[in-house]
């Protein structure tokens, strides 16, 4: 593991942010920064797995990770704002999940590769998730948990994309460091992601697609 990966998956927040400002002093790419800080962000969820991190623990990596992208977002917005919008993607956190460390950073990501990205934040009821794919015409909806609780919350959005008449018009990816094919099977989701970076190749794949 990489020292800055390392240094979050520890919470030291003061060796995070000096190490994330020397590498944009080195003229390293906010994206790559972003991936580094994602690995020691998934440390995190699997400490927390395993019992030996609590809710305080990893609340606070979020708020550790708040701080990183208050540093980058600056420098992303102002690469992807000359970039042509390749599409739009929307995503959030399911009902009954809160977690939003892995969404926000698969938000950032998103957009500074060229997508729109509307967020509609943590503990979204299914029937928002069915609106917003209605009137926004998304091509992809991105659907967030970090809990097992969570597995027939997303079935419940999936099939109320279905019974609202738009399951086909919509590529549905589901996200998280729980997910797996079993899982996607079982909600009747497109497609998995246990990364960010996976999730991006996957929306620009669905866009590709649609060209």
């Amino acid at each position: 593991m990489k020292e800055l990966a390392a240094a979050l998956r520890d919470l030291n927040e003061d060796r995070v942010n000096e190490l994330v400002d020397a590498k944009l002093a080195e003229g390293v790419s906010p994206i790559d920064i972003i991936k580094e800080c994602h690995e020691g962000i998934i440390a995190v969820g699997e400490l927390f797995a395993e019992g030996k991190y609590y809710l305080t623990e990893l609340m606070f990596s979020g708020e550790i990770m708040q701080g990183v992208m208050a540093k980058l977002e600056p420098l992303i917005a102002s690469k992807s704002s000359e970039d042509k919008i390749i599409g739009s993607v929307v995503i959030g956190t399911v009902s009954g999940d809160i977690h939003d460390i892995g969404k926000n950073i698969v938000v950032n990501l998103l957009r500074s590769n060229g997508f729109k990205v509307i967020d509609l934040g943590v503990d979204v009821p299914a029937k928002d998730f069915v609106e917003m794919v209605k009137t926004s015409g998304t091509k992809v909806l991105g659907l967030s948990a970090l809990l097992n609780s969570t597995y027939p919350e997303i079935k419940n959005v999936i099939d109320a994309l279905k019974e609202a008449g738009i399951r086909d018009q919509v590529k549905v990816i589901i996200g998280g460091t729980i997910m797996s094919e079993e899982i996607r099977e079982y909600t009747g989701a497109d497609a998995f992601a246990t990364d960010a970076v996976t999730g991006i190749k996957y929306c620009r794949q669905v866009y590709a697609q649609k060209e």
